[in-house]
């Protein structure tokens, strides 16, 4: 039995046992496209891109504290849309007990236990180093790094650093209504420029968002270059208590994402249920095979309630550390 059938098998005994509430139907015809709410989420993106708040300067400060994690507060400040998150329904601050943030707190548990040793577990080399990835575009891996950074900001005393390392398809900017010039692709071109300068500290506390930068020529390949190497390496000695997620490139869609995965010390691999193809799981988890904590968010899993369920499964697995998670998400 593959471990992908393990996982499968861990998140419908899990089912079995508990009530999932029902969830909107899904439109056959967008399901067959590939996308079930994307058509929408694009729609909402284009409309209100426009009216993205200019980000206000802030001066530059980077402080550590003795008796707490380290602190930066970066030369940008943006407002992050929360309406608009809650629309898309989105893990917001105010989202209390809701489904979607319940569902995360789940998903979240193993990750921090690995990375702080919560509850007994070892603590993991780098595991405060989370990326978060897919076989494939349009499976929900944006969604999924966005809701467990705001998750584990709104839960934790530890702060909580976003980086949108998708350089050449990002969108963590659009999706929280945020907008920036310069971001990671400027600071592995430039190694003299501050990480402060291009931060953005928003209005979600202890969230920080380092955006993607403009596009170049060749910017996926900074992904796997020495100065991104350099980057994580210094990412995580100089800020060992904050988390730190990677928004991802698909692993099969270049080979720099397999790169950036050997610097983490855990990976969230989104699956699209019954959507994204077998070989395609297969080929994506060979490009993990060296890493030893890989957990797997099933997105769009059917709960068995009827046409258009959709729910939520939990489960943690074995072997190198795969796991199998569930969730619903909007594709991306």
């Amino acid at each position: 039995m593959s471990i992908i059938e393990r996982a499968a098998g861990k998140i419908a005994r899990t089912l079995a046992a508990e009530s999932v509430a029902p969830t909107p139907a899904i439109d056959p015809a967008d399901e067959a496209r590939g996308g079930t709410h994307r058509n929408l989420i694009e729609e909402s993106i284009d409309r209100v891109e426009s009216s993205f708040a200019q980000p206000r300067k802030r001066p530059v400060r980077m402080q550590m504290e003795d008796d707490g994690p380290a602190t930066v507060v970066g030369s940008q400040h943006g407002e992050v849309d929360i309406l608009r998150l809650m629309a898309m329904g989105a893990v917001t601050p105010e989202a209390g007990r809701s489904k979607i943030a319940e569902e995360y707190r789940l998903i979240k548990r193993p990750l921090l236990a690995n990375a702080f040793g919560h509850g007994g577990v070892e603590r993991v080399r780098n595991g405060n180093l989370m990326m978060v990835t897919s076989s494939l575009p349009s499976e929900g891996k944006t969604f999924t790094a966005i809701n467990l950074a705001i998750s584990m900001a709104t839960e934790l005393e530890h702060t909580v650093l976003l980086i949108d390392a998708d350089v050449s398809k990002s969108s963590v900017m659009k999706y929280l209504g945020l907008k920036a010039t310069r971001g990671l692709i400027d600071v592995l071109q430039n190694p003299d420029l501050p990480l402060s300068d291009v931060l953005i500290k928003t209005n979600i506390a202890k969230l920080t968002v380092l955006p993607a930068g403009d596009s170049i020529a060749h910017a996926t390949e900074l992904l796997a270059s020495s100065s991104m190497k350099s980057f994580v390496l210094d990412i995580a000695s100089r800020y060992p208590d904050r988390i730190v997620i990677f928004d991802s490139p698909p692993l099969l869609s270049n080979s720099e994402a397999s790169v950036l995965a050997t610097y983490m010390g855990q990976i969230v691999f989104v699956v699209e249920a019954e959507h994204t193809p077998q070989d395609a799981i297969t080929d994506a988890l060979a490009h993990l095979a060296e890493s030893e904590h890989v957990g797997v968010v099933l997105n769009k899993f059917a709960s068995g309630g009827g046409a258009g369920d959709y729910g939520y499964g939990y489960g943690y697995g074995y072997g190198y550390g795969y796991g199998g998670y569930g969730e619903k998400a909007p594709a991306q």
